[in-house]
């Protein structure tokens, strides 16, 4: 009993003493001692040139707030899973205000005075800091001494801290070790930057900062010697690193090095490493360190979205096939299993028909490290594929990629490209029919037959994100050019630009991520040569449908399924089309009026854009360690050939993301405004029985009675439109629902 007396005694003493220190009201009664003080609210007064959520991140003492905006609902509802609670930290608040003094006074403001508040209520508390910042010191001037002029000139251009900048302690030191690094690059390796600051008597808001530089000998690489190394040879490994006995030193040149031993497939790990305290004469040895993993992996896997269905994958891989750390990768793919079976439940986007059959791929991919320098990289894949874009076309192929990458920075890869192909489309008849006007079926057998699709092209990408499966922050660019002709083996000629961009950036504490995304496309035709050649009507222009742009679906405007943004048409069979809407004189001439017959009757197929412009706005918060909501709102903009521009389409939507080892597992939720929209229907031509030249068989059945009409195997699209798609705002079919792996953008 004298025991947990004595204890209370001294709680109760702590706490008196932290109230007169602080400033802080006497504290409650020792038996309120017993239970925790929520803290209701923080919040800083007085604070001018910084925000609140500045001076909150530079102190222990936190509010109760809601764990994440989703759960505000809850929150107000008071549900205790939804709020994050903090109780008041009564030993950290003498420590907050000293905190917060040097925090100020890193940045410049030497006479910064804090102040703490607490007002009680019912329910908890409210601390309240009270700033008054006091006069800043400027930075009146930066001299450098200790180098040549010509050094000089090269190192010291667009520091940290300039002239007429605030006296930061953190700008300052960020300026030194930058001149540091620059010298380091310049081969003075043993470089030294001292900084100083003075502030004179008489005016005590001016400083002068004083960098005091000692570059020492200019230094080259000595000897570099190879730890670890087993199945990769000491040629191979020093052939990976940009730099040689005898060149220059320079420090960046480490980290790159580092970089390219761990980007070769059968280093687990590498460390390059400078012996600076064995420099002599200026020779700096290098030691390089490699760990290696297996020479060779056998790996399947699977994955599940509503596009594709499930879909299946094995790999075999020689990471040092040769020697020389050269990759040789036979892969095969299936995909759309199980689409016909699971068509309603799990794959409601991958295709029906002839769309919902097996697709495949098998390949042979080899890399070479590097050719010709050590910055350079050739990779060539020999495949054959079975590739359905659903409801739009077809395509089996047989090709060679070959590329020639050149690293121009840190993780920012030029490639060049070339890439033909034998290729074969199928069910593209509509396309080429509604978007060229090619619909006679020789002409279409022509466009469908095996062609050769060989472009070349340049592609730029700088990636500058944290995470390659999970951006929290950083950026990526990305510029796509293709060109393909007679000169590059080509029969469909075209010219194709594609540029996007990404940004993502960390807000507050709480791992909440605010991500940006928008891509640009447009593709121009060129005359297809068989056409030229035997059609006799002049030159058609063609985009090939594989390099046509398709928007909608999991990673594009989600509140549109796949594809399904931009334009479409509406196919339906001549029978269904006389029995419930035209006489055979009106489908003939093209006439016919179908906007009587309800959208059931009809099937929707895209064909496809040669102008885009998509983007997103996504917020993501984590819910756990696992676990993150999202909030987004995506726009897109699909137009083609002969059409007038389509309006922006803007689609907002939730989504949940579970963070598996392989990747976000997503399922989004969009809503698009767009009700229905105004389609060309395309049908099978028909034309007159006549019994000397068609069999009886051949006539058209509509209902239980054969009428005296035939169809053709030539496409027609009738004349008048029809509103396909119209809905109330509140109608279950404007939402879209996606299943997919990996973050939209």
């Amino acid at each position: 009993m004298r025991c947990r007396f004595l204890r209370a005694l001294v709680a109760a003493s702590a706490a008196l003493l932290g109230g007169l220190v602080t400033g802080i009201p006497d504290p409650a009664p020792l038996h309120a001692q017993a239970t925790r003080t929520p803290v209701l609210d923080v919040f800083f007064e007085g604070n001018e040139t910084f925000p609140d959520d500045s001076l909150a991140a530079a102190i222990v003492t936190r509010e109760t707030s809601c764990r994440s905006p989703f759960f505000a609902p809850f929150c107000w509802l008071g549900a205790d899973f939804a709020i994050r609670e903090s109780f008041l930290p009564r030993a950290e608040l003498p420590r907050d205000r000293l905190r917060l003094e040097i925090w100020y006074r890193r940045r410049g403001f030497r006479e910064t005075a804090v102040d703490t508040t607490i007002a009680r209520g019912e329910e908890g508390v409210r601390v309240g800091f009270q700033v008054q910042e006091g006069r800043p010191v400027q930075v009146d001037s930066v001299e450098f001494f200790g180098a040549a002029d010509t050094l000089l000139t090269e190192v010291v251009g667009n520091l940290p801290l300039q002239p007429g900048d605030r006296l930061s302690t953190l700008l300052l030191d960020a300026s030194r070790d930058t001149l540091v690094r620059r010298l380091a690059d310049r081969g003075y390796a043993q470089a030294e930057v001292l900084r100083s600051y003075f502030i004179p008597n008489d005016d005590p808001y001016s400083a002068q900062v004083t960098y005091d530089m000692a570059p020492g000998p200019r230094a080259r690489y000595g000897h570099i010697s190879v730890e670890g190394e087993e199945d990769l040879s000491e040629g191979t490994i020093l052939r990976t690193l940009q730099f040689r006995d005898g060149d220059v030193y320079r420090r960046s040149q480490l980290t790159e090095g580092q970089a390219r031993l761990f980007g070769l497939e059968i280093v687990r790990s590498a460390s390059v490493t400078p012996l600076l305290d064995e420099m002599e004469d200026g020779v700096v040895p290098v030691r390089v360190v490699v760990r290696e993993q297996d020479p060779r992996w056998v790996r399947a896997g699977g994955g599940l979205s509503s596009a594709e269905c499930l879909d299946v994958e094995a790999r075999w891989v020689s990471r040092n096939f040769q020697g020389g750390g050269r990759r040789l990768q036979l892969r095969g793919r299936l995909s759309n299993v199980g689409a016909r079976q699971f068509a309603d439940l799990l794959c409601w986007q991958s295709g029906t028909g002839e769309f919902g059959r097996l697709n495949w791929l098998v390949s042979a991919d080899f890399d070479q490290p590097w050719i010709f320098s050590t910055r350079n990289s050739f990779r060539a894949s020999l495949f054959g594929e079975r590739q359905s874009l659903p409801d739009a076309f077809i395509r089996e192929a047989v090709g060679l990629d070959m590329a020639l990458t050149r690293n121009i920075g840190p993780r920012t890869p030029l490639t060049l490209s070339y890439a033909p192909e034998l290729s074969r489309l199928d069910a593209a008849e509509l396309l080429f029919c509604t978007s060229f006007l090619v619909c006679t079926p020789r002409d279409v057998d022509a466009l469908q037959g095996a062609n050769w699709l060989a472009p070349v092209g340049v592609n730029f990408t700088r990636n500058q994100t944290d995470n390659l499966l999970n951006p929290g922050s950083g950026y990526t660019l990305s510029l796509d050019l293709e060109h393909a002709s007679t000169w590059t083996g080509s029969n469909f000629r075209f010219d194709r630009v594609v540029a996007g961009a990404t940004w993502y950036e960390r807000l507050g504490l709480g791992g909440t991520v605010l991500a940006a995304g928008i891509r640009a496309g447009w593709v121009g035709a060129g005359a297809f040569e068989e056409l030229t050649r035997d059609s006799g009507d002049g030159e058609v222009d063609v985009v090939h449908p594989q390099k046509r742009f398709f928007a909608g679906g999991a990673n594009s405007v989600r509140g549109f399924g796949q594809n399904r943004l931009g334009p479409r048409v509406l196919t339906i069979d001549v029978p269904n089309l006389l029995a419930s809407a035209c006489a055979p004189e009106a489908v003939r001439d093209l006439s016919c009026d179908a906007s009587s017959l309800d959208d059931e009757a009809f099937f929707s197929r895209p064909t496809g854009g040669t102008e885009l412009l998509e983007g997103s706005v996504e917020l993501r918060t984590p819910v756990s360690g696992t676990f993150q909501l999202a909030a987004f709102a995506d726009f897109g903009r699909l137009s083609a050939e002969r059409l007038s521009t389509p309006s922006l389409e803007v689609t907002p939507g939730v989504g949940v993301r579970y963070l598996s080892p392989i990747g976000p597992l997503r399922l989004d939720l969009a809503y698009r405004f767009q009700g229905g929209e105004e389609l060309r229907v395309v049908t099978t031509q028909i034309e007159a029985y006549d019994p000397e030249i068609h069999a009886s068989g051949q006539r058209i059945s509509v209902g239980d009675e054969r009428i005296p009409w035939v169809s053709t195997s030539q496409l027609a699209i009738l004349g008048p439109r029809v509103l396909f798609g119209q809905s109330d705002a509140a109608s279950w079919s404007r939402l879209q629902l996606h299943l997919s792996i990996g973050q939209a953008f």
